[in-house]
């Protein structure tokens, strides 16, 4: 364990309580920040009151609730225990992660390390703050898939060894900062799309611990992204799409495929 005084901002689904927790092993936690998702504005409203756009929101929220049937995420990370945070005592709430009170947080307690995964875009003062910085971590291997769904979209253009997970610098764009490391996990022929993300996540845990003791050496690490890559986006992964993938694992895509875990970490001179 480093001795790096660390701020979480994280989700609150198992795996995003997963990795918080084993960040809180990894040094020093100030606190656990958690959007609540309350930050509702009329236009936000209006915008979403839009035919086209409440029938996309409804169709992945049937979708999701599907998918995420029977506390299976719960169980990959969490075994027969309920999904928990170990430091509760921690946790702070707020309407949105850039909210002003996340700012004076950050700027009281001066962290050496800002620890990301699982919420909304991050603008702003934040950016700045974090002796090491500000780091994310990305379920998709950026610059090649930025953004949401990269799993999926890994799979659906036939690349299974694109898929994992990105630790990485968090700058003004999305998934766009230096790259710390690329986790991508083990593919065998009986697996599906939530399967790989979330052992590419809980491969992630360990890697994103190292970081702290990296830091804490203060060992050269980061470098810059040569290319754009593509970015997804939510509104991109429609019901064509999920039939094609579909069929594309049903006629074999990972048959025969045994991919070991790779780690790669990325420092200037690589």
């Amino acid at each position: 364990m480093s001795n790096l005084s660390i701020l979480i901002l994280c989700g609150s689904s198992p795996r995003h309580l997963y990795i918080a927790n084993k960040l809180c092993q990894a040094g020093k936690p100030i606190a656990i920040v958690q959007e609540t998702g309350t930050n509702w504005t009329l236009k936000k409203i209006l915008k979403l009151l839009k035919p086209v756009n409440f029938y996309n929101k409804a169709s992945r929220w049937i979708r999701d609730r599907k998918r995420y049937t029977g506390n299976k995420e719960e169980a990959f990370f969490f075994g027969d225990q309920n999904a928990k945070l170990d430091r509760p005592d921690l946790v702070i709430n707020v309407p949105h992660i850039n909210h002003p009170d996340v700012v004076k947080l950050a700027e009281e307690t001066k962290p050496d390390v800002i620890a990301v995964f699982g919420t909304s875009l991050i603008k702003g003062p934040l950016l700045k703050m974090g002796k090491y910085g500000i780091v994310n971590l990305h379920g998709g291997l950026s610059p090649h898939y930025r953004g949401a769904d990269c799993t999926f979209w890994a799979l659906y253009n036939e690349e299974p060894e694109q898929i994992g997970c990105t630790l990485h610098f968090i700058n003004e764009g999305i998934d766009t900062g230096k790259l710390i490391a690329h986790i991508s996990p083990e593919v065998k022929a009986t697996d599906d799309e939530l399967t790989l993300f979330w052992r590419a996540v809980k491969d992630s845990a360990n890697i994103y611990a190292e970081l702290m003791d990296k830091f804490e050496k203060n060992q050269a690490i980061g470098k810059y992204q040569s290319e754009k890559g593509t970015l997804y986006q939510v509104k991109d992964r429609e019901l064509k799409h999920e039939q094609k993938l579909n069929q594309i694992l049903a006629n074999g895509l990972l048959k025969n495929l045994n991919l070991p875990t790779r780690i790669k970490w990325f420092t200037p001179s690589t």
